[in-house]
């Protein structure tokens, strides 16, 4: 394998790095009770390339709200199971899938499930919570998405003979 072959690998990794830790940080600065899922959000919506995260960030917004309202809607309905959560997440991705929403199904999923998992006695407030925390994430990763990449792939790399 060449330097060349790593370049991709580095630099997603580098971005998703760089929003992961950032997002923590404003967590934390905001004094948000769960700065986990700001960091997982930002490592799941970042794309190698800059301009794919940014076209996809606002339909991820949108997941994340219609993830948020499923789940909240669902879990005083449905008992905490392992089947409860599998048909949340089902719903809340086929209904993303129903209304067009291109690019917003795992997050939809995604913040079900969350929500179905562990909303306690009042699923809105812990919805609303995620909802604040998921979208600290993906609005962190957009920002990152506009630092430069580290090494344009356009140009070809310098070889030593």
């Amino acid at each position: 394998m060449t330097f060349s072959n790593f370049i991709p690998g580095l630099e997603l990794s580098v971005r998703a790095a760089l929003g992961a830790g950032l997002s923590v940080a404003f967590a934390q600065l905001l004094r948000l009770h769960y700065p986990l899922y700001a960091m997982i959000a930002a490592v799941i919506v970042t794309d190698l390339s800059p301009s794919q995260t940014r076209k996809l960030g606002l339909w991820r917004l949108v997941g994340t709200v219609l993830g948020a309202a499923v789940g909240a809607v669902l879990s005083p309905l449905l008992p905490p199971t392992p089947w409860t959560f599998g048909l949340g997440i089902l719903a809340a991705m086929f209904l993303s899938h129903l209304l067009r929403l291109q690019g917003a199904a795992k997050l939809a999923g995604y913040l079900c499930g969350i929500v179905l998992i562990e909303h306690g006695d009042h699923p809105w407030f812990y919805a609303l919570h995620r909802l604040i925390e998921t979208f600290l994430g993906i609005g962190v990763a957009m920002f990152v998405s506009f630092v430069p990449k580290l090494i344009p792939m356009d140009k070809p790399l310098r070889q030593d003979p």
